[in-house]
């Protein structure tokens, strides 16, 4: 019988790694330089190669790829475990080359790009030698590809492309946009004539794309191809940030636990007193139902697919949403004043989680696609009552042991006397 929770010990020595490397030398890199990680310049690349070096040393490079493209080819069940750990720190996954919205983007580069355009720019994204976004979103469609109005046309050797985004994350300091226009997805480099990006938001741009030409092999895929990759893509994105989602969720509950346990209140440890343990309680079961969800999740795709996982995917994008956000806010309250400050992680995890809610799709649309693909399943009953109406059920029940009753009348005197009993009659 195939059904295991452990995990081989070789890679769990990887993974023992990877939480001692995280803790002792990425964690007091990301605090002191916090965006090293993203910057060119020589000093601070001096400081982030070296621990570069060390994970592909350890075989951990790009670790959501194929080993025909550079990654070990340890599967999404893997990546989840080790995303477990550096989900907990914000520049672990470029540490590791496995950053979004970069993973996504060299995802859908490595399954539909010519081989001149996995040359131009998947492998130097695999090398962190330039960084990407992802721009799907507008002002006034959202995420839904039906209301879509950017448009690219097709002028001579060119495409011309016009239109508004909303929400490309790292989009000012991308060297290359994935640009989802209504007739596909096209490779656009930032510093083009006509790309404008906003000034604000930070860090999710607002950018309008003004008669942007780009040659006509910058188109990634088919032409009309655009929601074929874009499903490719933000699935797998999707259980990417569920994995992170857990970590963040298991730091959290570590603080929450730890400061039950070190502060008093009303003359006794905060951790004796009921409401408190209420909220570690359901954070623990709420935290190990994401994990199982997302680890379920992650096996099922290494089993199958992307697309055959799509249900599954989804719950576990808003049911990581929901977690995060639960845990992260009761954790604030055991922390009191301390915990609404920005001098412990926890208001910057509670405000992500909203984040997460709306990014890659709003959770409201991951529910109606979970709902539908589950009630393919089901069909409706005939008649008045339904499948499991007692009466009925214990009526045809009965017909099993007509014949038996028929021969030895007391068995029918015995049934009706227990089910008056149960309340259920006859």
């Amino acid at each position: 019988m195939a059904w295991d929770f452990s995990t081989e010990p070789e890679f769990q020595e990887q993974l023992d790694w990877v939480d001692r490397f995280c803790r002792e030398e990425v964690e007091p890199l990301e605090l002191v330089f916090p965006f090293a990680v993203r910057l060119r310049d020589p000093k601070m690349r001096a400081l982030v190669e070296p621990l570069q070096q060390q994970v592909k040393d350890h075989g951990l490079w790009a670790i959501f790829l194929d080993e025909e493209l550079g990654g070990p080819g340890f599967g999404q069940l893997k990546l989840a475990l080790v995303n477990e750990i550096l989900g907990r720190y914000f520049t672990a996954p470029s540490i590791f080359g496995c950053q979004a919205p970069d993973t996504g983007n060299m995802e859908i580069l490595a399954a539909y790009g010519t081989e001149e355009q996995k040359e131009r720019w998947l492998y130097p994204l695999m090398n962190q030698e330039i960084w990407s976004a992802y721009s799907m979103t507008e002002p006034q469609g959202g995420s839904d590809p039906s209301l879509f109005k950017t448009t690219a046309v097709r002028d001579g050797d060119e495409w011309v492309i016009n239109g508004e985004k909303w929400f490309t994350s790292a989009g000012r300091h991308a060297d290359i946009i994935f640009v989802m226009c209504t007739n596909g997805i096209f490779i656009v480099p930032r510093d083009t004539p006509g790309v404008e990006v906003m000034d604000y938001p930070r860090n999710h741009e607002h950018i309008r794309y003004n008669d942007v030409r780009v040659p006509l092999d910058h188109l990634l895929g088919p032409e009309d191809g655009a929601k074929v990759l874009a499903q490719r893509r933000l699935g797998g994105g999707r259980i990417h940030h569920a994995m992170r989602a857990i970590a963040q969720c298991k730091r959290a509950f570590d603080m929450m636990c730890e400061r039950a346990l070190s502060r008093e209140s009303h003359g006794k440890v905060i951790a004796e007193h009921q409401m408190v343990q209420s909220a570690i309680a359901d954070s623990y079961a709420e935290i190990n139902m994401l994990r199982l969800l997302v680890l379920w999740t992650a096996w099922t795709i290494d089993n199958s697919s992307t697309q055959a996982s799509r249900t599954q995917i989804a719950a576990c994008k808003y049911t990581a949403a929901k977690v995060l956000r639960d845990v992260t806010y009761r954790a604030i309250h055991i922390f009191g004043s301390l915990g609404v400050t920005n001098l412990t992680p926890l208001q910057a995890m509670w405000a992500g989680a909203p984040a997460m809610a709306v990014m890659d799709g709003v959770d409201e649309v991951h529910k109606v696609t979970v709902a539908r693909n589950v009630l393919k399943d089901y069909r409706p009953h005939e008649g008045l009552w339904p499948t499991e109406y007692l009466p009925a059920k214990r009526e045809a029940a009965r017909e099993k042991f007509a014949a038996q009753m028929a021969a030895d009348p007391d068995l029918e005197t015995y049934s009706d006397m227990m089910l008056r009993r149960a309340g259920a009659g006859h």
